[in-house]
């Protein structure tokens, strides 16, 4: 809930400069891994953690920044044509004004959350009930479940590492091959990284675990090494996408709370069909959460065929300022 408006307020802060709104998501996408990182270890001392750091943000972030309201204390201006208030009847009718380019970033961000979810549904869910061989159901295999669940949450942990160390180098590598291409290659590295959980799941499948029941230790780190690498496209996805849409539809005149939330849309509505069709369509090939991730693959695989084929590849840097002789 409080992401949309934060993205919207650094947005506003960048005033327009896609260079400068790549680094304010990219340090938003860092603070969001410390975060899990800092919840991984005791959920009381993270809440307490959390309460502080609001706080103390919010505090700072109202004392300091000068936000110029939008209209006089005494009379309301009249609305402009485009400045108008993001309601649901204009969130809709502005589709009409969108460019091409526009259209790209929303199809992408689908296609990569159709992706993205059933691994959030499904990433511990997977660890207890696939590597682990474990049930919430069964009375005699249920603490070898919550052990799945345990490694699965280190994972995300390492995970939240890796997130962080690059969305430190994020600004660097959209500098260097275009902020299209590298979400596009972000995309199929997921999309291998969702295969890679598919041929561990069918390898596990198929050993003899042994009177212990605990599975090998080479699945369990090659399970924990997919988890960690999909960080890296995670921190992409947390960083690229806001910013593309912040500089796109501004150019448009539409200001960025419109903005975040046309590019929400189009996270919430594939997050909704996921979440819906996720348990019908596993069970209807047997269970297991293989069939979800299937399609994951293939979602994030062609998100990313479409990112670097119809996203420009342009090194966008700050504008230079040209003198009239």
């Amino acid at each position: 809930a409080t992401q949309g408006p934060c993205r919207a307020f650094l947005a506003d802060l960048t005033e327009n400069d896609p260079r400068r709104t790549r680094i304010a998501n990219a340090y938003f996408s860092l603070f969001m891994a410390l975060g899990n990182i800092l919840g991984c270890a005791n959920l009381k001392s993270a809440f307490l953690l959390d309460i502080i750091i609001l706080a103390i943000t919010t505090y700072v972030s109202v004392v300091t920044v000068q936000d110029n309201p939008t209209f006089g204390s005494d009379e309301a201006a009249p609305p402009s044509s485009h400045e108008e208030e993001a309601f649901l009847f204009e969130l809709f009718g502005s589709f009409k004004y969108f460019t091409m380019p526009v259209w790209m970033v929303l199809i992408v961000t689908s296609l990569t959350w159709i992706g993205w979810f059933p691994f959030i549904l499904f990433d511990t869910d997977w660890m207890g009930r696939e590597i682990y061989r474990g049930s919430p159901e069964i009375v005699a295999d249920t603490q070898k479940y919550h052990d799945g669940v345990r490694m699965g949450s280190f994972g995300l942990m390492l995970n939240s590492v890796v997130l962080g160390i690059t969305s430190i180098g994020m600004e660097k590598l959209c500098r260097k091959w275009g902020a299209g291409l590298v979400w596009g290659v972000s995309n199929i590295i997921m999309a291998l990284c969702f295969v890679a959980m598919l041929i561990i799941t069918y390898v596990a499948q198929n050993l003899d675990y042994g009177p212990s029941g605990a599975p090998p230790t080479g699945i369990v780190a090659a399970s924990l090494i997919v988890f960690t690498i999909l960080g890296a496209p995670l921190s992409v996805t947390y960083s690229i996408p806001y910013a593309m849409a912040a500089s796109r539809v501004e150019n448009l005149g539409l200001g960025q709370g419109l903005a975040m939330g046309i590019l929400n849309l189009s996270i919430v509505i594939p997050q909704i069909i996921v979440s819906l069709g996720s348990g019908p369509w596993d069970q209807l090939f047997g269970g297991g959460n293989a069939p979800s991730f299937w399609v994951a693959a293939a979602a994030s695989f062609v998100g990313g065929l479409v990112a670097i084929l119809g996203l420009p590849r342009a090194r966008l840097g700050p504008k230079k300022k040209t003198t009239q002789r």
